[in-house]
C-alpha cells in the first residue's frame, strides 16, 4: 500500500520542496502519494518551479494540493481582479509559456479532501461544519472555479463579510464566507464569527476572547483530525485532533512533512527568504 504524506505551506520554495519530496521516496522505500496543503506558491524565490514541479506530480497521478489563499490570489492576479503586491513572486509564473496551463490547472484544485481518515484544508473549519458538510461546502466553491463564470467570482470573491456561518447563507456571501473559513480563518469570537485583524501571531491577543479555530468549544469537525497549513506563527502543532503543518518555510523555519499512516514527521531545513515579522498575509 502507498504510504501517504501530506506537506505544508511551500510558499514558493522549490528547492526545499524537492530535497522533501526525495527524503519522502527514500522513507517510503519507494513511489508514495504526497499531498500538499495549499499556498504552493508566493513570497518565496521560486513559484514557478514551485508551481509546475506539484502540477507534474499530480498528473502522474502522485499526489494532489489544496487551493490556498496564495494561489487563490495568483488565480485572481492572472485575469486581473486583483493587483500585485510589493511582497508578491508571481511575475515568473505571469510570464511563463505554459501560464495558461498552469493556471487552468489551479483553478481544478479542491479546498478540501479526505485521506486516511483525515480531513485536510488549507486554514481551517467553520465550528458549525462537520467534515461531510465541508467536503460538501468546498464542492460548491469548486464546481464554480471550475465552471465559465469562474472570473467573475473571483473579481467579487474578496471581502470579510460575512463573517460567521449560516446554513442560510445563499449566493456570492455563501461563497466568500465558505472560501474565508477553508483558506483565511485562523481566530474565531466564541460564537463562531472569524476574525481577520490578528494575523501574525500565534495566538489571540491579550484580554481577547478570540480563540484559534479548533479549540473553539462544540466544533462539529471533531469527529475527523483535521490537518491544515497557512498559520506560520503557530508553527508545528501535533495533537490528535488536528495537525498544522506550515512551519513557516519561506520564513526561515522547516518545511514539514507527515506520513498519515504513522504519524512520522521529515522536516528540511530552510532559509530565511522574507524576514520574519514583515507582512505574511
Amino acid at each position: 500500500m502507498l504510504r501517504t504524506y501530506v506537506i505544508g505551506d511551500l510558499q514558493g520554495c522549490a528547492h526545499e520542496t524537492a530535497v522533501l519530496l526525495k527524503r519522502i521516496e527514500e522513507d517510503a522505500g519507494g513511489p508514495a502519494r504526497v499531498l500538499f496543503v495549499g499556498d504552493l506558491i508566493n513570497r518565496g524565490p521560486a513559484s514557478l518551479d514551485a508551481l509546475r514541479r506539484v502540477a507534474a506530480l499530480e498528473r502522474a497521478g502522485a499526489g494532489e494540493a489544496l487551493l490556498g489563499n496564495h494561489d487563490l490570489h495568483l488565480l485572481a492576479v492572472a485575469v486581473g481582479a486583483q493587483k500585485t503586491s510589493k511582497s508578491d513572486t508571481l511575475d515568473a509564473i505571469l510570464a511563463a509559456p505554459d501560464r495558461a496551463e498552469l493556471i487552468d490547472w489551479l483553478r481544478h484544485r479542491p479546498l478540501a479532501m479526505m485521506a486516511e481518515g483525515h480531513l485536510l484544508v488549507h486554514a481551517g473549519v467553520a465550528p458549525q461544519w462537520d467534515a461531510a458538510q465541508t467536503m460538501a461546502l468546498a464542492g460548491e466553491v469548486e464546481a464554480v472555479l471550475r465552471g465559465p463564470g469562474w472570473i467573475d467570482f473571483l473579481r467579487d470573491m474578496y471581502g470579510n463579510e460575512p463573517a460567521r456561518w449560516d446554513d442560510a447563507l445563499s449566493g456570492l456571501a455563501r461563497l466568500r464566507c465558505i472560501v474565508n473559513a477553508l483558506t483565511r480563518m485562523r481566530l474565531c469570537a466564541p460564537d463562531g464569527t472569524m476574525d481577520f485583524k490578528e494575523k501574525e501571531s500565534a495566538g489571540a491577543p491579550p484580554g481577547s476572547s478570540l480563540l484559534p479555530w479548533f479549540d473553539l468549544p462544540g466544533r462539529r469537525s471533531l469527529g475527523a483530525t483535521v490537518v491544515f497549513g497557512h498559520w506560520s506563527a503557530l508553527g508545528l502543532l501535533l495533537r490528535d485532533d488536528v495537525v498544522g503543518l506550515d512551519s513557516g518555510c519561506v520564513w526561515g523555519g522547516k518545511l514539514t512533512a507527515l506520513c498519515l499512516n504513522d504519524r512520522s514527521l521529515l522536516q528540511v531545513d530552510c532559509p530565511e527568504y522574507k524576514e520574519p515579522g514583515k507582512p505574511k498575509a
